[in-house]
């Protein structure tokens, strides 16, 4: 869309290039948002962007500029700042996420730079713009040095598969992306154009379509009541707006998500008869669920937190305020002198503390959570003592340490209102505490939950729950290891409360102190490997702990567990799909010193793997998973370890750095 400069209207000018380029803009706008944000929020703000650009790019349209520049410039600007507080659009009742694949890939790959350099990637990349075009266009956005963010937006895209696009070739006015382009009908985008990653086509699923009833019957009969109120005493000298938040004022749509009568409440028995076991399926507990001022507190501090508030998010989660009524989990006091408040807002969890005059916030990530890792939330935690709220489907519970495996389980008793209390030395979550307690062999007990589903859910069914810091507990599994010459059948993860997984965990628990709670639904124990020692020393095994984040992302670190000491971490890596359910071929390797003072290298691999070659400073190749022979002479370089598969595919192993890949 070229120039349109003369009398016709800005405004109508700038709606005609959003209108046409909505997916290009929209890709724009949400590459350039925060990326800690979760997909469902950036696809929001990113559609907020892009519509409150209209006005000011209108204006500057009319005023001479190119209403494409100008438009561009707006949805830049609009991001960068974030676009907090409650906008439109609104979505009630779904999550959506974009359908692109590749385009979360992207926004990886832009992680570290400023806002106004992720727009210059952006445009650069897949808009078609050369690096003046661009520059101008983020100055225009009030970027405080454009030329230096083109620079760094070159320097990020100069990796494998970053090729920028031709100019002018992702920006054919009115084609569709993926739709026949011009005369010639050829179908797609065009070549180096890259135009189907946008986020403008949508993936969605519901959040409350059990409750949707509930829900809606909730809202009428609250609009009903104040509307009868506001008949019987007329109004008030301050107005309807008095004492809300800033942003919600003179905004009834909003205003009404701070309404507790507006609080979405679960029957008593909901979970019991519902294909979605998580945290929707809980009912409102507590002796406080009808304290309509804790409530109103409650919603009140997560839309507008004063600067005395502590708030404390979870990677990744948002702490953008609800946009339609949440629902209520819990209203109590756990302990004298302290009132908490949970609320759910679809993919987050909500907990709100008074005590000692000071009121804190904890959000945290609940993406697909189930009948494990909705299982609990903790309510208060002190110096050797815990309180959490159990899920309404949890029949008994007990509490083990994890380092005693032999040790039995201790009953503990479930309150009425599902509540529980654990008193028991503390963990000390994960962070740089754990891991140097981690690294000195000596982390002291590992407390954790053990709890079982009622039969009503499913039939003898116990797992573990780890606290490690965060506002809910880590679910614990453990995958054993298959042997035999042949390819054996994979093996899933189980839960970790037989003999053998016990007396695993047992020798890997330090490892949870490098875990951040926060972050981390679950994390799997695989004992993927077998070895024989050299020198007759015995048998080790090779494993690999995967913690998957809510957000999707899994961090591993593969150890070798000899028959004696500690475990060794030979290889780690973050943001991987090894060990886990798209990444089940791995191999590793690690130079071990045995008994005589000889090094020797020795390599492992998963159930697929055929031979191991070693190359460079060693040279050899050995057939079947496993590879154990004496190492060079220092001070040779490491030996590049690689495996074939029985497919004929070729793998690399993990390395200390977190490399190696297919």
């Amino acid at each position: 869309m070229g120039q349109r400069h003369g009398s016709g209207s800005g405004l109508r000018q700038a709606e005609a290039v959003i209108v046409e380029r909505y997916p290009q803009l929209l890709r724009l706008a949400y590459l350039v948002l925060p990326p800690d944000l979760d997909r469902h929020t950036r696809l929001l703000r990113a559609h907020r962007a892009v519509q409150h650009s209209l006005r000011a790019a209108g204006r500057r349209a009319r005023q001479g500029g190119d209403p494409l520049t100008a438009v561009r410039a707006e949805v830049v600007r609009h991001a960068a700042g974030g676009l907090r507080g409650p906008l439109p659009p609104w979505v009630w009742g779904l999550r959506m996420w974009p359908s692109a694949e590749g385009l979360e890939e992207e926004a990886r790959k832009v992680t570290g730079l400023t806002p106004y350099a992720r727009a210059a990637f952006v445009l650069c990349r897949f808009d078609g713009l050369d690096e003046e075009t661009a520059a101008a266009v983020l100055a225009q956005a009030g970027a405080g040095d454009p030329a230096g963010g083109v620079r760094a937006a070159r320097a990020a895209g100069s990796g494998p598969g970053a090729a920028v696009a031709a100019p002018g070739a992702a920006d054919a006015p009115g084609a569709e992306p993926g739709s026949p382009e011009g005369p010639g009908g050829n179908a797609g985008p065009r070549p180096g154009s890259e135009a189907v990653l946008h986020p403008a086509d949508v993936h969605t699923r519901p959040t409350d379509l059990l409750l949707r009833r509930t829900r809606v019957r909730a809202a009428w009969g609250a609009a009903a009541v104040l509307l009868l109120a506001a008949g019987l005493t007329g109004a008030t000298a301050t107005g309807p707006d008095a004492g809300l938040p800033a942003p919600y004022a003179g905004a009834p749509a909003a205003r009404a998500v701070l309404d507790p009568a507006r609080l979405v409440r679960v029957s008593a028995q909901t979970w019991s008869d519902t294909g979605r076991v998580d945290f929707t399926a809980w009912p409102a507990r507590g002796p406080r669920t009808g304290d309509r001022s804790l409530l109103a507190r409650a919603l009140g501090t997560w839309a507008a937190p004063t600067s005395a508030t502590v708030v404390t998010t979870a990677p990744s989660a948002s702490a953008e305020p609800p946009e339609h009524p949440p629902q209520l989990l819990f209203a109590g006091d756990p302990e004298p002198g302290t009132a908490v408040a949970v609320l759910l807002d679809a993919d987050r969890i909500v907990r709100y503390t008074e005590r000692g005059g000071r009121r804190t916030l904890d959000i945290a990530r609940t993406d697909d959570a189930d009948v494990t890792t909705a299982a609990a939330v903790t309510l208060t935690r002190d110096a050797g003592t815990s309180r959490r709220l159990l899920a309404p489907w949890i029949a008994t519970a007990g509490v083990r340490d994890l380092t005693a495996p032999a040790t039995a389980v201790r009953p503990l008793p479930i309150g009425p209102d599902g509540t529980v209390t654990t008193e028991f030395p503390g963990t000390g979550g994960g962070g740089a505490a754990g891991a140097d307690r981690a690294r000195d062999g000596g982390c002291g007990p590992r407390p954790v939950l053990e709890v079982a589903s009622s039969p009503r859910i499913v039939e003898k069914h116990a797992f573990l729950l780890a606290d490690l810091g965060g506002l809910l507990p880590v679910h614990l599994t453990y995958t054993p290891p298959v042997e035999g010459s042949d390819v054996p059948p994979a093996r899933q993860p189980r839960e970790a409360t037989g003999p053998a997984a016990l007396a695993r965990w047992a020798q890997e628990s330090c490892a949870l102190g490098e875990v951040d709670g926060r972050a981390v639904r679950a994390v799997n124990l695989w004992d993927f490997a077998v070895t024989e020692l050299p020198e007759s020393t015995g048998r080790a095994v090779w494993s690999c702990t995967r913690a998957t984040h809510w957000s999707g992302r899994g961090d591993v670190r593969i150890r070798l567990r000899p028959p004696a000491g500690a475990s060794l971490t030979v290889a780690q890596a973050e943001s991987t799909a090894a060990c886990g359910r798209f990444g089940q071929h791995v191999l590793a390797a690690t130079l071990w010193r045995a008994p005589s003072g000889r090094s020797y290298q020795l390599a492992a691999g998963s159930r697929e793997v055929a031979e191991i070659d070693a190359t460079g400073s060693l040279v050899t190749r050995t057939p079947g998973r496993t590879l154990a022979v004496p190492a060079p002479a220092a001070p040779a370089p490491p030996a590049a370890l690689t495996a074939r598969l029985h497919s004929g595919a070729v793998i690399t192993a993990l390395d200390a750095r977190g490399g190696g890949r297919d």
